[in-house]
């Protein structure tokens, strides 16, 4: 890692938390005339296209053997359900109020870890998780009364990020990041376009595929390319800087997702919303201070 530039490091999160929710915005605004289903495909067809070329220029691509490609079509189902499961609910109710309820993903996260890695979880990050999840419950219960049970989806969509994420724990570290992305979407790719084909017409209405017209196209398209472009600054920042150093930034994205959502769609959060916002944050920058914390202790002498 380029510990030597941690201000590029930042400089890239911040870009991230700043486009992000602009992938969300772009989706929703194509969910008024596409598919969820035709939404997602286009959204990692496009990264597949974007980071394919990118990973074989850079000469990280390779043919990955039975076990490894196991995994990657593992993670791209993971995503592929989270993804679908957050353009559902984002299309129905306001994407700050989405965005924060699944910034719970850090606390399940580290309780996965704790029951999957065997990785060791004290009292106060589990009072932390406790705490985060009380937040959640504070938006998602004015949101549960206005959209119905849609309003769980981003509770969804974090626990199969969490999932995801301890995946690419496993892989991050024999591939390259652009690789390890290139690989994800070639695997969503080739696992939701046969499903659009076969269940196209079928009356289900999220999976039958439409032929965008106009604006839409360029909905579908800005969906593809920031996905593509905010996951290439994800992993440039996690390369150019520590995790902890970064990882605070990344709560800038649901102010950018407020303000996109006011500006583009008139979505202000509610005062609950905003105090269930606030214990989120809060619990979740107390894990990230413990992690670093426990990354700076000096380990005990042989």
């Amino acid at each position: 890692m380029n510990a030597d530039r941690p201000l590029l490091g930042v400089g890239l999160m911040i870009g991230f938390a700043a486009l992000a929710p602009l992938m969300d915005a772009f989706a929703k605004l194509a969910s008024e005339a596409i598919p969820i289903g035709q939404i997602v495909a286009f959204r990692f067809c496009i990264q597949a296209a974007v980071l394919t070329p990118l990973a074989v220029w850079v000469g990280a691509l390779h043919r990955p053997k039975a076990a490894e490609m196991a995994l990657h079509t593992a993670r791209a189902a993971l995503i592929l359900l989270a993804t679908a499961a957050f353009f559902t609910a984002i299309s129905v109710m306001p994407i700050a109020d989405a965005i924060s309820i699944f910034f719970v993903e850090p606390f399940i996260l580290t309780l996965l870890g704790a029951v999957l890695l065997g990785e060791t979880v004290g009292w106060r990050r589990i009072l932390a998780c406790a705490l985060g999840f009380t937040g959640a419950l504070l938006v998602i219960r004015p949101s549960f009364a206005a959209f119905g049970p849609v309003a769980l989806l981003p509770l969804f969509t974090a626990v199969a990020f969490a999932l995801y994420m301890i995946l690419t724990r496993r892989m991050a570290r024999a591939l390259h990041p652009v690789a390890l992305q290139a690989w994800t979407a070639l695997a969503a790719a080739a696992l939701i376009l046969p499903v659009l084909a076969v269940f196209d017409g079928r009356g289900i209405a999220v999976l039958d595929v439409v032929r965008p017209e106009g604006r839409f196209w360029l909905f579908l398209l800005g969906v593809g390319l920031t996905a593509s472009v905010t996951h290439l600054m994800l992993s440039g920042a996690l390369r150019f800087a520590p995790a902890a150093t970064v990882a605070p930034l990344q709560y800038l994205e649901i102010v950018a997702a407020t303000g996109l959502g006011y500006l583009l769609f008139a979505d202000f959060p509610d005062p609950l919303t905003f105090l269930g916002i606030a214990v989120i944050v809060g619990a979740g920058l107390f894990v990230i201070l413990r992690e670093r914390r426990a990354q700076r202790r000096p380990l005990p002498p042989p």
